[in-house]
């Protein structure tokens, strides 16, 4: 098993719960205090040991690879006035890490945009990340924590791995939960954060009568690349759209998947009232820094 290098982030969305902020303006450029949502989840990924950041995308979010590429006449700019340490800021990817965008083609779901993004990945293991997630960067450790964390128990285990975090009752509707082996691993959670077992599956956005934990789907994912194989063959369902979950669940019963618990905070960057708050606490924590 090779070592997990690229990162597939679906960002051929409309954000239409973003509206109108998102427009005109990708809502993955919108910003978490002085930087866009995205610069924060692929930094994630960077800092995780990703070298190739995989953009499933359509015509209209070109604006996103542009972000991430170099602005030769802007840096050449900045540097004749002396402003070289904001240059240095803008490009702030390692030279070893490679950003591509693909096009997802049709909107068919977010299992189809992960299926897009197989000629890039090829035959390797992988990791998918939902930009609307932002992780709280600054009580975390990105190099040792989640994303990480998952990375390295997937090298370890060979399951699929899957993060998940504490929600309340009344909002597990909201979310995919997880379904889980045993009543000691939920016992297990309230006490720790970064744990690490198998689960029996998911049940997407249950009443709170009939969910079968508190454990919600964060929106990060390491995937043996069998997911490949699963999404190919899943039929569209619900809202003609190609689930991610199905494939998860195919998954499950032919290798296994594990899921880790989250340590510190997320944030939902694709919700108006949640991205205000998530703007409100980048902002101060970036004033204080």
């Amino acid at each position: 098993m090779s070592k997990i290098i690229h990162a597939v982030i679906p960002v051929a969305g409309f954000g239409t719960r973003m509206l109108p902020l998102s427009k005109s303006v990708p809502k993955e450029l919108l910003p978490l205090g002085n930087r866009p949502a995205i610069h924060y989840v692929v930094e994630e990924a960077v800092k995780a040991g990703i070298k190739h950041i995989v953009l499933v995308g359509h015509a209209q979010k070109s604006a996103i690879e542009n972000y991430f590429d170099v602005n030769a006449e802007l840096d050449t700019q900045l540097r004749t006035k002396g402003k070289n340490e904001l240059a240095d800021s803008l490009n702030w990817l390692p030279e070893d890490v490679h950003v591509s965008m693909i096009r997802q083609g049709k909107p068919l779901g977010l299992g189809h945009a992960v299926l897009a993004a197989r000629p890039i990945v090829g035959e390797n293991d992988f990791v998918v990340m939902l930009p609307d997630v932002v992780l709280d960067p600054f009580t975390t450790n990105m190099q040792s924590d989640n994303l990480a964390y998952m990375i390295q128990q997937f090298e370890a285990v060979h399951h699929s791995q899957i993060l998940v975090d504490e929600v309340s009752d009344d909002d597990v509707h909201k979310y995919g939960i997880a379904q889980l082996k045993s009543d000691d691993d939920l016992q297990k959670v309230q006490s720790q954060s970064n744990l690490n077992f198998s689960v029996a599956g998911f049940i997407e956005k249950p009443s709170k009568e009939v969910a079968p934990s508190n454990l919600a789907v964060v929106g990060r994912y390491v995937f043996a690349n069998e997911i490949f194989d699963h999404l190919a063959k899943t039929k569209a369902s619900v809202g003609g759209e190609i689930q991610l979950t199905d494939a998860i669940d195919a998954l499950i019963n032919t290798k296994g998947v594990n899921v880790t618990t989250m340590k510190g905070a997320s944030y939902d960057a694709g919700d108006m009232s949640t991205y205000m708050q998530a703007f409100i606490y980048f902002a101060q924590q970036q004033l204080n820094d």
